[in-house]
């Protein structure tokens, strides 16, 4: 589990060859002295608020790297604070939501009507739920919300709340159905830093082909996808199994930097997808 997880580590990622088992073997070693350390975050928002998270400080812990914020989750952030009108009295699925920051941000600022939040890995989802606590949201009806009926994920029609109904998913990309997923029904679809690995290329996109026919209304939901560049090889792969599969994307306009980034600005691009 742990060598899976460093091999797919996003930083691990930009090499062409593969690690000696040594130097796993070594790296895992560090990693695991520091897999029960956490920190507390607060990262302040254009209003004056703030999200306030604890992290692991470990880049991979429990053999997950989803228990850190990457610079894709900080920029989408960013760019949908600039953009609340997508995002007010809608609701939203975030894709892969690792321990919370963007979709904390844009419940605090954007007013969604419903924030879904959504990963695989039950020890980040736990930990996900503790950060959506911790800055005042309450995940309903239990901290973890497994998708099963079309009928759990509708909202009363014309349904307006100051703050927003704020659901845990465990959402698993291979095994979810177009049912399952009809229940949800999305107006948006979010993602950070979710092609960093080949592996899930396939999977993501699979997801995305039921997300086109999940709403009764006929129409799709609106699809954004925030990827920070580290290997070009790997981030064309997903631009050309999204045009084998006849998904069409467009790059949006995204700020060069990130405000809630003090050192290096890494390339993040965001796509929007038309499913």
């Amino acid at each position: 589990m742990l060598r899976a997880a460093l091999f797919s580590s996003p930083q691990l990622e930009s090499t062409a060859a593969e690690p000696l088992d040594e130097l796993y073997e070594a790296l895992a070693d560090v990693l695991k002295e520091e897999e029960c350390s956490h920190c507390y975050k607060n990262y302040l928002l254009p209003t004056g608020d703030c999200v306030s998270l604890s992290e692991s400080t470990a880049l991979i812990s429990g053999g997950t790297t989803g228990l850190v914020t990457w610079e894709a989750a900080l920029h989408l952030a960013q760019w949908a604070l600039h953009n609340p009108g997508l995002f007010r009295d809608r609701t939203i699925l975030e894709l892969g939501s690792g321990i919370g920051f963007t979709g904390i941000a844009i419940c605090k600022t954007c007013q969604p009507r419903t924030f879904i939040f959504s990963d695989c890995h039950p020890r980040v989802l736990r930990h996900l739920g503790e950060n959506i606590r911790l800055n005042g949201f309450i995940p309903e009806p239990d901290v973890t919300w497994s998708i099963q009926t079309e009928s759990q994920g509708q909202e009363v029609e014309g349904e307006k709340c100051q703050n927003p109904k704020v659901i845990v998913a465990e959402l698993d990309w291979g095994s979810v159905t177009e049912k399952q997923l009809l229940g949800l029904r999305a107006d948006v679809v979010i993602a950070a830093d979710v092609v960093y690995d080949p592996e899930i290329i396939l999977a993501l996109i699979g997801m995305l082909q039921k997300l086109s026919t999940s709403r009764t209304d006929g129409k799709a939901p609106e699809v954004f996808i925030a990827s920070t560049i580290r290997n070009p090889d790997t981030y064309q792969l997903f631009q050309a199994e999204l045009d084998k599969v006849g998904i069409r994307w467009q790059t949006i306009p995204a700020h060069s930097s990130c405000d809630f980034l003090y050192d290096v600005q890494p390339d993040v691009t965001i796509l929007q997808l038309f499913i």
